[in-house]
């Protein structure tokens, strides 16, 4: 089992998730910038093999308006040099690396210039995983979208969609259940649909269910894994005290994240923290899970 987080290192002093204002772009200005975030990634990754983080979120700031039209730049070919070194690290710690756009990406959206802007911003995330040279275990998680007024044809839209995708983009896609509109119920229709893997939210899973279990929940989602995926992954997290429904935690609850290690024993998961402190939580789960054996 490997542990991480998403991002941001607050340890460190740099930052691998730079970006800019579009007024402001230039070719000049990109390159320094994702020459920044590059070596910031370098040194992110760096400070987490050192202390056995070994699941790391990579920004999708990393190279910014990689999707939009005005960036004609070659960056893979420029920064082609940095890429392989960082693929090369990430491969020889045997490190896992996932990604994850933003909500805007609406695959079952019914206009289909969102839809293509959408797919464009995929193709820059798989591309850079590409450019690393990683496998197809390392992935870009996405949520199902919205549901505009019609869950089921929103649903039947989704699988359309997808099967209509590039294979280097469905070989690193896969679904999270959100605490909102779908949940890992939805999920599992869309994966029996398409073979798509399903991305177990467990703090999504608590404030959207239809009352499966925990053990449940992961058996199933995990199933939707297949070998040349890696390992399941799963995102932990628990409520804010006193925030509103869904605020994801601050600080790592030790006790909640023990008991949910103790109940997930026996699962094969790799575990991203989406806590908010992030490798400050991430250090605390890591001494846990030790303690408990589970690395």
């Amino acid at each position: 089992m490997k542990l991480g987080y998403p991002c941001i290192n607050r340890s460190i002093g740099c930052t691998a998730n730079k970006k800019f204002r579009l007024v402001s772009y230039s070719e000049q200005k990109l390159i320094d910038t994702v020459s920044n975030n590059m070596d910031c990634l370098s040194r992110i990754l760096e400070y987490n093999l050192k202390n056995d983080l070994l699941f790391f979120r990579i920004s999708s700031e990393t190279i910014p308006f990689a999707s939009h039209p005005i960036c004609e730049f070659d960056w893979v070919g420029h920064f082609s040099p940095k890429r392989r070194e960082i693929g090369q690290f990430v491969k020889e710690s045997n490190m896992r690396i996932s990604m994850h756009p933003d909500q805007f990406i609406l695959l079952n959206s019914p206009d289909g210039n969102v839809t293509q802007r959408s797919i464009a911003e995929l193709e820059y995330h798989c591309s850079l995983l590409d450019a690393m040279g990683l496998d197809s275990s390392a992935k870009v998680q996405i949520h199902m979208g919205g549901i505009y007024k019609d869950k089921k044809k929103a649903i039947l839209r989704f699988v359309e969609r997808y099967e209509g995708l590039d294979e280097r983009i469905k070989k690193r896609l896969v679904i999270e259940n959100d605490d909102r509109l779908y949940g890992l119920e939805d999920c599992l229709e869309v994966s029996g649909a398409c073979n798509i893997p399903v991305i177990f939210d467990s703090f999504h899973h608590e404030c959207l269910n239809k009352g499966e279990d925990i053990l449940s929940a992961i058996s199933d989602a995990t199933a939707t894994w297949g070998e040349k995926d890696g390992m399941a992954m799963v995102d932990y997290s628990s409520q804010q005290p006193g925030g509103r429904m869904g605020k994801h935690a601050t600080f790592l609850d030790v006790g909640l994240f023990r008991d949910f290690l103790e109940s997930a024993d026996g699962f094969d998961i790799d575990i991203m923290l989406e806590i908010k402190d992030k490798e400050k939580s991430a250090l605390k789960a890591i001494g846990i899970a030790k303690e408990l054996g589970r690395l």
